[in-house]
């Protein structure tokens, strides 16, 4: 099997993803996932995608994560896992489909409005 890449996206973080066939390693940014990915939480997403095919080591994921904060860059990376199982075998599509895997969130921060003190924020509004 060769390399397969995939981007992963979240908000303003995005994963390049370097899927190969292997033992379970995940590394990210150099260091192992859960060296990275401090909370069981953002652990249990990172591997998320693993889990719904149920192919836990089978694959070794390469990832460089920039951008965001850490729990968009866990939501980024498993977007890019879910795409690139996609890409090596179709029958994994219908289980991370029905999962909302494959799906880009693509809520972002709203940008700040001009004359406000945030985006939706007024100052105080004085009558007199």
């Amino acid at each position: 099997m060769e390399v397969i890449n995939k981007t992963g996206r979240r908000k303003t973080a995005v994963a390049r993803v370097y899927l190969t066939a292997g033992s379970g390693n995940i590394v990210v940014n150099g260091k192992d996932y859960k060296e990275y990915f401090t909370t069981e939480m953002l652990q249990y997403v990172a591997n998320q995608a693993f889990e719904v095919t149920n192919t836990l080591n089978q694959f070794d994921v390469k990832a460089n994560l920039d951008g965001g904060g850490v729990r968009g860059q866990a939501e980024a990376l498993r977007l890019g896992i879910a795409r690139a199982l996609c890409e090596l075998d179709l029958q994994y599509r219908p289980a991370l489909k029905a999962k909302g895997l494959l799906t880009r969130d693509s809520r972002m921060v709203e940008r700040k409005k001009p004359g406000r003190p945030k985006a939706r924020k007024r100052f105080q509004f004085s009558k007199r």
